[in-house]
């Protein structure tokens, strides 16, 4: 049963087959009416069950067919007594729920997820499937209860922050129960892949923001903590998506450090060891629980950025080195895709054309990473309202047209969106801290949580294959360089009343949520959007 489930039922394919079995959607009826129509001239005379004959015409015309792995699962068409009974002797073989709640897991995982959570939370997936839950209420009910944890612990009391961390951990429950009751019962869905791919975010900075607030009623300010830990967490995101959209489709795509890798992969132990030191999300949700139970806030965001900062560095080296070592080709489509991830604005847009031509890419990521450093160290070392800043940010859009002038194929050139993300985000801080007035810190959170959705969503579209979000957009929100350009202009303007500095943060933050949240739900819930199960963070 669950063989001809997968061949039939999923929704997230165009064609879909097994043997002796074929279901297309919308995308692929013209291809099926074709082939079709071409097995009925030929009167029959090919060889082999009907379904896999259309499967391989309308594969031939151009329409890619999905054939999942059945592993042990049987699909066969005996054509005789012996077959018959060879196959039915197969399938009686096969524990077929077994096999279904097996595969319910993400076969790569993180140790914690593996080993602490999947082993039940397989049960409670079937659970729900049969009292007709869907993945999209179980991701709702992880983000009310990570939402409640988070309440928690803005009490600043003990009992609060124990309850945070119990409810942290079932709210992490939950959302392994969700991706597993989607593969379990194969409801994969438009809404399902953008619930599921914003929620973690949302769950994880409300409880920063819960965390800091709790912390502010103890009188321990650490906004600034809370800031740091979003900011290294979406810029360490955007370098896993970056090289991913680099390199997925790349040709002659090797290296002797991909080589390594992969023979450290045959030794058991290093898997998971590898797997634990990058921190991903569930060793990262346990600690952040724990931490909170027995300690104190300022404490768990020092273990947070601390342990993201390492495998952050961990993994941006490895893959560093396997960039400058490996002989690839990048295509188009990658080329496409990291000009999107770079949220490049008109400023930015102006100054790519008038280079267009006359700019290599070979220096793009060296004139990212040369604006992204001046402009940081601007923020960090200027005084508040420095006019000089204004010249500074001039220089990073300058710099931020250069990058973004020719298109990225380059080896490295995968590192520009992140050194992006850095920069903004970066300056966004410096400057909140730099005003040193009330509500600036926690304003800053609040555009970066806006703007950071923002790219999120950019990923999540490029991973379903639609494509980044309406130019339009971007060019309303200003683009990356844009937003760092207003700021320092704000900052200057408001230099002798810094009071109306978090106002001004507001603002931006409020506009850039609400441009960005109605297009975002408008997509997400239209007949275009990718019916997709994001997989969440890589392991």
């Amino acid at each position: 049963m669950h063989a001809l489930r997968l061949a039939l039922t999923d929704p997230r394919f165009d064609a879909c087959a097994v043997t002796g079995a074929l279901a297309v959607q919308a995308g692929a009826r013209g291809a099926l009416d074709k082939a079709a129509a071409h097995a009925a001239a030929d009167g029959g005379a090919a060889a082999g069950p009907y379904a896999d004959r259309l499967a391989a015409e309308v594969e031939a015309a151009g329409t890619s067919v999905q054939r999942p792995e059945l592993g042990t699962l049987v699909a066969a068409v005996p054509a005789g007594p012996a077959e018959r009974d060879a196959a039915s002797a197969a399938v009686a073989a096969v524990d077929d729920e077994a096999v279904r709640l097996r595969t319910a897991v993400k076969s790569r995982d993180g140790f914690f997820t593996t080993f602490c959570i999947s082993p039940y939370s397989r049960y409670i997936a079937r659970w729900c499937a049969r009292r007709g839950l869907t993945p999209n209420q179980v991701t709702t009910a992880s983000l009310i209860t990570a939402l409640i944890a988070a309440g928690c612990a803005a009490t600043g009391e003990r009992w609060g922050y124990v309850a945070a961390g119990v409810l942290l951990l079932v709210s992490f429950v939950l959302d392994c129960t969700d991706g597993q009751l989607a593969r379990y019962s194969l409801q994969y869905s438009t809404m399902g892949a953008w619930l599921d791919a914003t929620f973690d975010r949302a769950k994880e900075y409300s409880f920063y923001a819960g965390l800091a607030l709790g912390a502010a009623r103890n009188g321990d300010d650490v906004w600034a903590l809370a800031v740091g830990s979003m900011i290294l967490m979406t810029c360490r995101h955007v370098v896993d998506f970056s090289f991913n959209e680099a390199n997925h489709d790349a040709t002659a795509n090797t290296s002797p450090t991909a080589a390594l890798s992969d023979r450290l992969d045959s030794v058991g132990w290093t898997v998971w060891i590898r797997r634990m030191i990058i921190l991903p999300i569930g060793e990262r949700w346990a600690m952040i629980a724990v931490l909170t139970a027995f300690t104190t806030p300022r404490i768990v965001f020092y273990a947070l950025l601390i342990g993201c900062a390492f495998g952050a560095l961990y993994t941006t080296a490895g893959r560093v080195l396997r960039s400058l070592t490996r002989k690839a080709t990048r295509t188009d489509r990658a080329a496409r895709a990291l000009a999107d991830l770079a949220d490049s604005g008109p400023l930015a847009e102006l100054q790519a054309r008038l280079l267009r031509g006359r700019a290599g890419s070979f220096g793009s990521v060296y004139a990212a990473a040369l604006g992204a450093l001046v402009m940081i160290a601007g923020a960090v070392f200027l005084p508040f309202g420095d006019p000089r800043l204004i010249a500074v940010a001039v220089i990073y859009v300058m710099a931020a047209g250069l990058a973004v002038a020719a298109p990225l194929r380059g080896a490295l050139d995968w590192l520009i969106p992140p050194l992006f993300r850095a920069a903004e985000y970066g300056t966004v801080l410096a400057l909140a801290v730099k005003a040193d007035v009330p509500g600036a810190l926690p304003a800053a959170f609040g555009l970066i949580a806006a703007v950071a959705y923002h790219h999120y969503d950019t990923v999540y579209r490029i991973r379903g294959g639609t494509g980044a979000p309406p130019h339009w957009l971007v060019r309303t929100i200003g683009g990356h360089e844009g937003r760092v350009l207003l700021i320092t202009v704000l900052a200057a303007v408001l230099a002798t009343r810094e009071a109306d500095f978090p106002a001004a943060l507001t603002v931006m933050a409020v506009f850039v949520a609400l441009v960005v949240l109605v297009e975002s739900i408008r997509f997400w819930v239209s007949s275009g959007a990718p019916a997709v199960h994001d997989e969440g963070e890589p392991a």
